[in-house]
């Protein structure tokens, strides 16, 4: 009797050894955190891509500013030799945009580190 308890923890352990239960508890757990949670609570918030497409629009000009506005303009019918051109135009216009941001980021931060250097210049001649 005591032989066949022995064998039967022995083969138990044997079964735990192999399918690794440390991995396998914490694949489960991994997968039960993700079905349980809910990752993108405003999904389907209206008022919130309300208002993203208001805030992209901002700036008036021809370039498609949404996905969607993207692929309305690729479904046209236009010639390919103006659709590269408008892809060019548009292109430039966005790196502009972008450029533009990057300049005034970096004249803030260049006064923001001129301001702590001479604040920290100060502190150590007091």
């Amino acid at each position: 009797m005591s032989n066949l308890i022995s064998e039967t923890i022995a083969l138990i352990g044997s079964f735990f050894n192999k399918i690794q239960v440390k991995q396998f508890f914490a694949a489960v757990m991994v997968g039960f955190l993700l079905l349980t949670t809910n990752a993108n609570p405003d999904f389907h918030n209206k008022e919130l891509t309300k208002q993203v497409k208001q805030e992209a629009h901002q700036i008036n000009d021809s370039r498609p500013k949404t996905t969607g506005e993207w692929k309305d303009e690729a479904r046209e019918n236009v010639p390919l030799n103006q659709r590269v051109q408008q892809i060019g135009e548009q292109s430039a216009d966005a790196f502009k945009e972008f450029g533009s941001g990057y300049v005034e980021g970096a004249g803030k931060t260049a006064n923001q580190a001129k301001d702590s250097v001479s604040r920290a210049g100060k502190e150590l001649i007091d």
